[in-house]
């Protein structure tokens, strides 16, 4: 039995690839800060206990001529006391990601829900040193269930089909 190993330079029968040559692969390129806006219009005023309103919105697409993918995650946050405004912070975070041997069909849930788990931590530190640096505690963003938000845009977009096929 271990004689026919040696044949095949001790790679165990049946051919199959060995290492990582056929792996897919994530590599961040880059990050980025694209757009910024933080707004404080009650500082001084006795911050107890805000309510705080958190959106993420997630924007994938293909950089031209066949190049890396460029994710940008956009964030909003405000906090609110007594129907007044303690801040307002307006984020667009952004990622090139090169994917290699990637399916075409797990192209889509790795830039929406992969590519911004990569980027969570950055985006989680940079909203928390803001607040902090405007004078606020810092706001600790819990962590976000990207596979979550990517199956509700899925249910969200073939809803919107079943819709407009009703229509016609």
């Amino acid at each position: 039995m271990a004689e026919d190993n040696k044949d095949n330079g001790g790679a165990p029968a049946g051919g199959a690839p060995q290492g990582d040559m056929a792996l897919p692969s994530i590599q961040i390129a880059a990050q980025y800060i694209k757009d910024l806006s933080f707004e404080n219009p009650s500082m001084g005023i006795n911050v107890r206990q805000p309510q705080i309103e958190f959106s993420v919105d997630l924007q994938a697409k293909r950089m031209p001529d066949n190049g890396p993918y460029e994710v940008i995650m956009k964030l909003r946050v405000s906090a609110t006391q007594e129907e007044k405004t303690i801040f307002l912070l307006e984020m667009a975070y952004g990622g090139i990601f090169v994917l290699e041997r990637v399916p075409e069909e797990a192209v889509q849930p790795i830039l929406l829900i992969e590519c911004p788990r990569m980027m969570f931590p950055f985006v989680r530190r940079i909203v928390a040193d803001l607040v902090s640096d405007g004078g606020l505690p810092p706001l600790m963003i819990e962590p976000i269930d990207f596979a979550q938000l990517y199956r509700n845009r899925l249910a969200r977009a073939s809803a919107e089909q079943g819709q407009q096929l009703r229509q016609a």
